[in-house]
């Protein structure tokens, strides 16, 4: 290989490495040539490059990018998934473990995610996370709880006394139609209060009159005797 393509080479690398949102590296000793490039299509879908590597250029290449962690991962056969910023890490990396299951010839060997190295069994942990969509409905799901717990405890002091409202407001209300029968039993019926009254004027009115009527009757008792007194005195007393 000529050295301007050897530069060539090292600066795509470089560029590569350094754009790629994660890069995981696996050893692809004793695939086929079927087995890669249905992998690489598989890995294509979730916005990852599936590239085998020279590991001297591509020390150069992590070199210039300042990936010095993926320096230890270049040994023997190497394949380095490069994932976009807008791939899915999750989805590659379960690609990638599911190829290891079905081969059981490709190896993970580790990579970098978000700058941070990672082993090969971060990878296999990476790969049994929720799809993105899952997990971004978890992430809203986490956020919104709070929200919706603290507007019920905001909420709750309010429907509370509209309900202690409201049982007054039933409460007065069964109290005034008690009162109100009760005071209807008590009084008692007009006609119930007057008869006896009636009555007794009735039975008053007769004594009145028996006892005027013996009064007149001592009266004329006590002047007939008057007259019979004075009668009796004319005729005892003797003539002059």
């Amino acid at each position: 290989m000529q050295k301007a393509e050897k530069e060539r080479l090292i600066e795509e690398l470089t560029g590569r490495l350094s754009s790629a949102d994660a890069l995981l590296v696996a050893d692809y000793r004793g695939m086929t040539n079927s087995q890669l490039a249905e992998l690489r299509v598989e890995l294509l879908k979730h916005g990852a490059k599936f590239t085998v590597v020279k590991n001297t250029l591509t020390r150069r290449a992590a070199e210039a990018a300042g990936s010095d962690a993926l320096l230890a991962m270049l040994e023997g056969p190497t394949a380095i998934a490069f994932v976009e910023a807008d791939g899915n890490a999750v989805a590659v990396a379960k690609a990638l473990s599911d190829a290891a299951k079905d081969t059981k010839i490709l190896a993970l060997r580790g990579g970098v995610l978000s700058g941070n190295p990672i082993t090969g069994a971060e990878i296999e942990r990476l790969a049994k996370l929720p799809p993105l969509e899952i997990l971004q409905a978890q992430l809203v799901g986490v956020i919104v709880a709070p929200l919706t717990q603290l507007a019920a405890v905001l909420n709750a002091p309010l429907q509370n006394l509209v309900g202690l409202i409201n049982a007054r407001i039933t409460q007065l209300e069964e109290g005034g139609d008690t009162s109100a029968a009760a005071t209807e039993e008590a009084a008692p019926e007009p006609e119930a209060v007057e008869a006896p009254v009636a009555e007794v004027a009735t039975e008053e009115a007769p004594v009145e009159e028996a006892a005027a009527a013996e009064v007149a009757t001592e009266a004329v008792v006590a002047e007939a005797e008057a007259d019979e007194t004075v009668a009796e005195a004319t005729e005892d007393t003797p003539e002059a």
